[in-house]
């Protein structure tokens, strides 16, 4: 019995690296567009818990000076509701928008409250700092569950909510709030 040795010819070769770079390439984009779409996911606003309009409305928190502010007294205009945390680089670079936001719409019925999910200390040494227009209270640790039943099941700061002058969510984001979603916002009552 005779054996032959036979080698691919250049052009077998060339196909056969074509195959794997075009096989690599396809993974690669099918990888890519798998993580973009969990990342989306992850990253939009879910259904929120059934009730938690009325939940919201019925809560209190301390203001920095440890007096209970009462939800039920910012409700009948609209009212922009931050969650942040001085420990978030996007919650601190996003504030003195919605400082400037609420100066241009308070006139106009708008409230603005920001919601610190974070420890009083800090924030108080922050806001002397970097202070800002509208008041500001303590959501702490449990302020991560209102999140969460919000539809922001990640957690992830920061994330705003715009409630209207009827007490119902209208919309809601996460992450750093830009110029463009103000003036939409500014429109939606």
């Amino acid at each position: 019995m005779t054996e032959t040795n036979k080698s691919p010819s250049p052009s077998e070769g060339v196909a056969d690296q074509t195959r794997r770079r075009w096989l690599l390439g396809t993974v690669a984009g099918a990888a890519a567009l798998g993580g973009a779409g969990l990342a989306w996911w992850r990253y939009q606003p879910h259904a929120m818990v059934p009730q938690v309009e009325t939940a919201l409305w019925a809560a209190e928190f301390a203001d920095l000076d440890s007096k209970p502010l009462a939800m039920q007294a910012l409700r009948g205009k609209p009212l922009l509701l931050n969650f942040w945390a001085t420990w978030c680089p996007p919650c601190v670079e996003e504030l003195p928008l919605l400082s400037a936001f609420y100066q241009e719409n308070a006139a106009k019925g708008w409230q603005v409250l920001g919601l610190a999910v974070d420890q009083i200390d800090p924030v108080k040494r922050f806001l002397v700092k970097t202070p800002v227009s509208f008041p500001v209270a303590m959501a702490g640790v449990s302020g991560m569950e209102l999140v969460k039943s919000l539809g922001n099941l990640s957690g992830g700061l920061p994330f705003t909510v715009v409630l209207g002058s009827d007490g119902s969510v209208l919309h809601r984001k996460m992450g750093k709030v830009s110029s463009e979603d103000l003036r939409a916002w500014a429109e939606l009552t």
